[in-house]
């Protein structure tokens, strides 16, 4: 009796460890953005500097939190992005202390990362998306290239940084 108790509690330890060493989100897919963690220096495509950005891993490596800061007019945000496993697509949920918001999907594609927002109404009353593109460079470094677009064939560049990590 005493080695089947003993066998049991051995059985029960097992899989309560192994169920709490299971990572929910420790897939491909929802590593795919992993490119983008670190904390970093971003430049505008002219060389100057826009500011800082730092992008952690939280939640149990489900989400990517994002902390961004301006180097101009105290312009600060924040946003989640994580890979929707229902709807096979990385979303982005950005928010600001000017009271912007942003909501972008989709997914990445070789060495970039394409999330492209639903139709959106400027305030003027005209409509148009946003895709937000980041490359990942050979160097390590990150370009992010985000775009507005009325028709989805024109694209206006909206802004062009260059991520270099800070050491």
């Amino acid at each position: 009796m005493k080695k089947i108790l003993i066998i049991c509690i051995a059985l029960f330890s097992y899989t309560v460890t192994a169920q709490q060493s299971k990572c929910a989100c420790c897939t491909e897919n929802h590593q795919a953005f992993d490119f983008w963690i670190g904390t970093w220096k971003v430049t505008n495509a002219d060389g100057t500097f826009a500011g800082k950005n730092t992008i952690t891993k939280i939640e149990d490596n489900c989400v990517l939190r994002e902390n961004w800061t301006s180097a101009k007019s105290n312009y600060t945000g924040t946003s989640y992005n994580f890979y929707n496993a229902q709807k096979k697509q990385w979303e982005q949920i950005w928010i600001d202390n000017q009271g912007g918001n942003l909501h972008l999907k989709g997914n990445r594609v070789g060495n970039q990362m394409i999330l492209i927002s639903d139709e959106v109404l400027s305030p003027k009353g005209q409509k148009y998306v946003n895709r937000v593109t980041w490359t990942l460079n050979e160097n390590g470094s990150v370009r992010q290239h985000w775009e507005t677009s009325g028709d989805q064939k024109t694209w206006k560049t909206v802004f062009d940084g260059l991520y270099v990590k800070e050491e």
